[in-house]
């Protein structure tokens, strides 16, 4: 279907009902005219149709960005699915409609993404870190808390970070029985793993930041390489991170790296370094999910 197919569709006399799958900011800001919205993203999504339209055999077309993105095509099928007969996907959406010259309503702009400039402190009663241990037939996971941080932001561009975990936050969540959960965390204290009493706190150091420029929206777009010093050892590492707002005040930045412990001295149940282990092997790589959540410096 051509945008001036639908158009023609839409000047008819028995003119199909057409849907506009994008969120309600977008529809208020670049609509097809004599358009409804009901926003494919959102679980109600189907509700919402069903307040559009009570009939199943009712023609229905619906629309979105076009080219490159799958809402129509999924809204498409959502409504198959639900028993809707006559559904067309008008896959060109805005972006065929716009190039063909034809009318968009608009209440106003689109939405702009904040710009992000400025040094922003780590709030370290919302960050957070999970960490999940394994070995061959078994794995603990938890959190660590954060000790503090700052991250600086020019235009966009992330220019240094820095933060600091307080080790002695450890937590685990999947032992259900408080004398072997306490039993685990003294023994990820105690020196065979993170010497907490010596080393109370670890750090990681951004040295270079390079912006990443094939990223979408959700994935990362930063590579963080620095210095991170844990039991009072220092490691170049380096890893993706997303950094994101919705207000221009607080950003919320977010990765994931697999950190190997052994080369900062916890090499209890290394397979690498130990012979005969058995049911004491642990590997050597801890998993990580890094969220910081960041305020502006007024």
């Amino acid at each position: 279907m051509t945008a001036q197919d639908l158009q023609t569709l839409l000047a008819s006399t028995n003119a199909p009902l057409l849907v506009q799958v994008l969120p309600e900011e977008v529809f208020a800001a670049r609509r097809i005219p004599s358009s409804r919205q009901a926003c494919v993203y959102e679980v109600a999504f189907l509700d919402q149709i069903a307040d559009l339209t009570s009939d199943k055999a009712r023609a229905i077309i619906v629309y979105g960005a076009g080219s490159g993105s799958l809402d129509a095509k999924v809204a498409a099928e959502k409504l198959s699915a639900a028993g809707f007969t006559n559904v067309t996907a008008f896959d060109g959406g805005l972006d065929a409609w716009s190039a063909a010259g034809l009318l968009l309503e608009s209440d106003g702009d689109l939405p702009a993404a904040p710009l992000l400039s400025g040094s922003f402190r780590v709030d370290a009663d919302e960050s957070l870190i999970r960490w999940t241990g394994r070995n061959l037939f078994n794995h603990h996971s938890g959190t660590l808390r954060l000790a503090g941080g700052e991250i600086t932001l020019r235009d966009n561009a992330l220019v240094s970070a820095r933060f600091r975990i307080a080790m002695d936050s450890i937590a685990c969540e999947d032992i259900p029985d408080s004398a072997i959960n306490q039993m685990l965390i003294a023994h990820l204290h105690s020196d065979d793993f993170f010497d907490v009493a010596h080393h109370p706190v670890a750090e990681f150091v951004a040295d270079s930041i390079t912006p990443l420029t094939s990223y979408t929206d959700g994935t990362p777009n930063h590579l963080l390489r620095g210095q991170f010093t844990l039991r009072g050892i220092t490691r170049e590492i380096e890893f993706p991170i997303l950094v994101a707002t919705a207000d221009g005040k607080r950003l919320t930045a977010q990765g994931v790296l697999d950190l190997d412990r052994t080369q900062f001295g916890s090499v209890y149940g290394s397979g690498r370094l130990f012979r005969f282990l058995g049911k004491h092997i642990v590997n050597d790589h801890i998993h990580l999910h890094i969220k910081i959540h960041a305020d502006l410096k007024s």
